[in-house]
């Protein structure tokens, strides 16, 4: 009788162990799914849902045809098959394809010319600064199949120069890619502190640089039937705290992109977005500049404006740039990949989204309430932040 017991108390204890462990492997499958889809490495479609759905529903039958653990075995094997089968972007050739960079003196153009060039590309990386320590690394360390050019994408003589340069050395062979990345971010304050030049030089630069050189370099890209690759900001699709300098460029560029892309479909040219966040580059800058910046802010500022904010608000403000330089990402590698692929994949995805907060933060924008999605922003980047000396002399007379 004991004895008996004592095998019915462990078959019970079996009996509830399996489904949590038939439970842990459909689990698994489902992480490991979303894993790539987040990474934009699962080709999304009919055929990658009806194998998933066939190796989820296996799960009874397996349990029927083999009782016990000879079942679970059985259904992860099918879990295990199903994702090993997943359809995966299908990757062009690299051979005999160039691509022109913007902005590889420092961050992600630096990193990518480096990286495209390392898988075979032929590149031709654009600098601001022709003997600054970028452009040197770049010549130092790349291949001779990278070439470092003087452009800053404001000046359009030096546009039509690189121009005449890249076509001269392709040869008639056509401009595979372009990857507007060029970029500033000036300074993260409120946007009734930000002077007007500062709005007008995040327009030159993200905006109306990487429209003209689209426009120059769109008949080499055409003839190749190739790759248009805009790099804007996840402040460019949601309203950030102190980034409406930065943030109204980005917008432009997306606005841009996602018409330009319907108007050259014809031609064979794709276009593709990355909205990256939360990645250290030297958008942010220094603590120099910033002390240089704050310098400059103050004495553009009227007295009424430098009254009601006060100058602790305006000091907490470079805290709070500096909260975002220390916080971000250094490792650049899934930018790079996001961008290798908009390049190379032969169906790339109309938007790439690398960084943690570029998927939920647009969501939260779109389809949250107001008040919630703006208690995240205060919470994310407002913090850090004093209140403005004339909201704090209005709540102490009421």
């Amino acid at each position: 009788m004991e004895l008996s017991g004592e095998g019915g108390e462990a078959q019970g204890t079996g009996d509830m162990v399996l489904p949590l462990l038939y439970s842990a492997v459909a689990v698994a499958l489902g992480g490991a799914v979303l894993r790539l889809l987040l990474r934009q490495e699962l080709e999304s479609g009919l055929a990658a849902a009806l194998r998933l759905l066939l190796a989820l529903f296996s799960q009874p039958l397996c349990s029927m045809a083999m009782p016990g653990y000879p079942g679970l075995c059985l259904f992860s094997l099918a879990c295990l098959l199903a994702y090993s089968r997943l359809p995966v972007p299908q990757l062009l050739p690299v051979q005999g394809k160039a691509i022109l960079i913007t902005g590889c003196d420092s961050g992600f153009g630096h990193a990518l010319a480096k990286y495209l060039d390392k898988l075979g590309f032929t590149v031709f990386a654009g600098v601001l600064y022709l003997d600054g320590p970028g452009a040197q690394d770049l010549k130092m360390c790349g291949s001779d199949r990278l070439t470092v050019l003087q452009l800053d994408v404001t000046s359009s003589e030096q546009i039509a120069e690189t121009f005449e340069h890249v076509k001269a050395q392709l040869k008639n062979r056509g401009l595979w890619g372009i990857v507007n990345n060029a970029g500033v971010l000036e300074f993260v304050a409120d946007a009734e502190l930000l002077p007007m030049n500062i709005f007008k030089h995040c327009m030159a630069v993200n905006f109306f640089g990487a429209v003209e050189v689209t426009k120059i370099f769109l008949p080499l890209l055409r003839q190749a039937k190739g790759r248009l690759v805009n790099v804007t900001s996840v402040a460019g699709v949601t309203p950030l705290l102190g980034f409406a300098g930065y943030g109204a460029s980005k917008a432009a560029l997306n606005m841009f992109s996602n018409i330009l892309r319907s108007e050259i479909a014809i031609w064979g040219v794709k276009v593709a977005i990355i909205q990256p966040t939360s990645f250290r580059t030297g958008i942010f800058g220094t603590s120099d500049q910033w002390s240089n910046q704050h310098k400059k802010l103050m004495q553009y500022l009227s007295p009424d404006v430098r009254k009601d904010y006060g100058e602790s608000y305006i000091t907490s403000c470079i805290d709070n740039r500096a909260k975002y330089h220390d916080e971000s990402r250094e490792d650049l590698q899934t930018v790079l990949d996001d961008i290798s692929l908009a390049l190379m994949a032969k169906n790339p995805k109309r938007v790439y989204s690398p960084g943690q907060a570029a998927l939920y933060l647009p969501f939260l924008h779109q389809y949250a309430p107001t008040c919630i999605f703006e208690y995240v922003m205060i919470s994310l980047v407002g913090s850090g932040l004093n209140q403005p000396d004339g909201v704090k002399e209005k709540g102490s007379h009421q």
